[in-house]
């Protein structure tokens, strides 16, 4: 068995990947993954053995030009055209394709799959993608709402008519480029009507809608054994637990002071501080024995080891700090992060601040809610309600129906027999959805 992953995005569209991958070689699948040629994504997938089929272009250098939302069809056409050749090549004896990351990059992915006659999924990492109408979708940048729409449903509608606008031409050019027909509506080609959703139901419980039938996986988690720097860990063990405050693949264009204020509002809670570089190259300056400077390090032995996690709120940054029963402050930046930092202050595990730029006052007042006693032991208690098999779960189903065979990704396999214990709406039937915020 052969599976292709295909992704474009930041580090919180390949390290699922990577915990999938893992999973499905213990299961004897053959994996190669596509993701963006950075070398942060190949030293991670070569860690566990898996080969990185570059991509597009730079996602980080793409991330750090902050180009102008008007230039996003743009940069989703060329998106696109990246995927034909490569992701093509890649799928090539392939039975099955997963794809996921940024939306034209899925629907390009996806394509690829249709004209190959590969089975193939789409899977989201957080729920904001799905149309619920219970709440509004993501606005595209430079595309908002007009603001006296509040109804949900017209909402999805206009989101849709959005997708269309933007990414439309430049995938049917593309598609027949291939021989494909045109696709009428991207988003529904991408989404079906049972997507996969691979996020913890406790963090991200899914509210029933009529018109899909999700399928909760749980989270994709890969189990870091990698020991801590010896450096960091004298550093832990001279005094009490520090804040660890990281911001991973933003580049912080909206608070280029993030390293100072950081700096200074761990110090007014009387707390040392682990800062880590992340692509906005944070740095504490100075030479004082209170702070300490990481790189890629494995944040889940990390997070078990400090007071509080100040983060922007990935998916998977929230996931580990909640596993490893840490405190949270989330500063979310952009696209799912204020979900993300809502539901971690609905959980009262931590705390969301308001906005992207913290003043030294504002990070501060945030901190003091997060390591306030309740606030932790809320967090350490919540620590065992996060699973950590739905990447094994997704592995199973996965072979399960490739193994079957030869279904249009439209046709829906049956549901395989569920684990003991675990409740009929828990993570198993069909395939799935896309993912993944706008395009960096």
């Amino acid at each position: 068995m052969r599976v292709l992953l295909s992704t474009y995005g930041s580090r919180g569209d390949v390290e699922p990947l990577a915990g999938l991958a893992v999973r499905l070689r213990e299961q004897g699948a053959g994996v190669r993954v596509c993701a963006p040629p950075d070398e942060d994504f190949a030293r991670r997938l070569a860690d566990v053995g898996v080969p990185l089929v570059p991509v597009g272009p730079s996602a980080r250098a793409l991330t750090r030009a902050a180009p102008a939302p008007a230039s996003l069809p743009e940069r989703a056409a060329r998106l696109i055209a990246g995927q034909l050749g490569p992701v093509t090549e890649a799928a090539e004896g392939c039975d099955l394709l997963v794809a996921t990351g940024a939306l034209p990059a899925a629907a390009g992915a996806l394509s690829v799959a249709e004209k190959l006659g590969i089975p193939s999924v789409s899977v989201t990492f957080q729920q904001l993608t799905l149309p619920a109408p219970h709440r509004r979708p993501l606005a595209y940048p430079g595309r908002p709402f007009p603001p006296e729409v509040t109804d949900p449903k017209t909402l999805w509608e206009l989101d849709a008519q959005s997708v269309n606008t933007l990414f439309g031409e430049a995938l049917d050019t593309h598609r027949a480029s291939l021989g494909l027909p045109p696709v009428d509506d991207v988003r529904a080609y991408v989404v079906g009507d049972r997507p996969w959703l691979a996020s913890d139901p406790f963090l991200d419980p899914w509210h029933e809608t009529p018109d899909l039938d999700v399928v909760q996986t749980g989270a994709w988690i890969l189990p870091d054994t990698r020991p801590l720097p010896a450096d960091l860990t004298a550093f832990l063990d001279a005094g009490a637990p520090p804040v660890y405050v990281g911001f991973g693949s933003m580049p912080l264009h909206a608070a280029a002071d993030m390293a100072r204020v950081a700096v200074e509002a761990v110090r007014a809670q009387g707390r040392r501080l682990v800062l880590a570089r992340g692509w906005a190259e944070l740095s504490p300056g100075g030479d004082r024995d209170d702070c300490f400077e990481v790189g890629e390090v494995n944040q889940q032995a990390l997070f078990a080891r400090v007071a509080a996690v100040v983060h922007h709120g990935g998916a998977g940054t929230t996931t580990t700090a909640a596993r490893a029963g840490a405190a949270q402050v989330v500063v979310p930046q952009v696209a799912d992060q204020p979900y993300w930092a809502g539901r971690v202050a609905a959980l009262g595990i931590g705390a969301a601040h308001d906005g992207p730029a913290p003043t030294v006052a504002s990070l501060s007042a945030a901190l003091g809610t997060a390591l306030a006693p309740e606030t932790r032991a809320r967090a350490a208690s919540a620590a065992g309600r996060v699973r950590a098999d739905g990447a094994s779960v997704a592995a199973r189903l996965l072979l399960d129906a490739a193994e079957r065979g030869g279904q249009d990704r439209r046709s829906r396999p049956a549901v395989p027999p569920l684990p003991a214990g675990q409740d009929h709406r828990s993570p198993l039937t069909g395939p799935p959805v896309l993912a993944g915020p706008p395009l960096p």
